[in-house]
């Protein structure tokens, strides 16, 4: 189940814990984040990435015309995947991108974390969750030590997802909350 724990950044007290969509659409869009749930595709569990964009197509393309995004693709990653480690590593640092990161969860589970305005907002997404963090929101991405996902990506340029790491302690003194 998707849920939103919100700390003050400075005395990491929980200033709010929700499990309800509504609020939690409400409490990042007071920050500027996107947050929805879509209808979950009628797939078999593992489809490949041609089957997933298919599905979602419809929704994609209604959701990129009103964005201006360009374009959609699919990542899976799996506990037994050989560079998993790396993958983590690469975005458990507190960073920012000069485009939104936009992740719809087909599959499984993560934790987008970001750090605004005092607070530590930990937003852990689960199947049929669409966050989108916008350009230049300082955050971090943790999907466990077994991660196991699919999801749409959807960007205008891949370049725009560069890392940009703030030298922040912030990842590793606010680890992601699992439901």
């Amino acid at each position: 189940m998707s849920r939103l724990v919100v700390h003050d950044a400075n005395t990491n007290t929980v200033l709010q814990d929700t499990q309800d969509g509504d609020e939690i659409a409400r409490t990042l869009g007071a920050i500027g984040v996107r947050f929805e749930r879509w209808d979950r595709a009628d797939l078999p569990a593992g489809a490949d990435a041609d089957a997933v964009l298919a599905a979602y197509k419809p929704r994609l393309d209604a959701f990129m015309g009103e964005t201006g995004a360009g374009t959609a693709d699919v990542i899976k990653l799996s506990p037994d995947h050989p560079q998993r480690d790396a993958m983590r590593a690469k975005f458990l640092s507190e960073h920012t991108h000069t485009e939104d990161e936009v992740r719809f969860f087909h599959e499984g589970t993560g934790n987008f974390v970001l750090h605004v305005g005092g607070k530590v907002y930990d937003a852990h997404c689960t199947a049929g969750d669409l966050i989108s963090v916008p350009a230049n929101v300082t955050h971090w991405f943790d999907a466990g030590t077994a991660p196991s996902f699919t999801v749409l990506r959807v960007f205008t340029e891949t370049s725009g997802w560069t890392p940009h790491y703030t030298g922040s302690d912030m990842a590793e003194r606010f680890p992601a909350v699992t439901a």
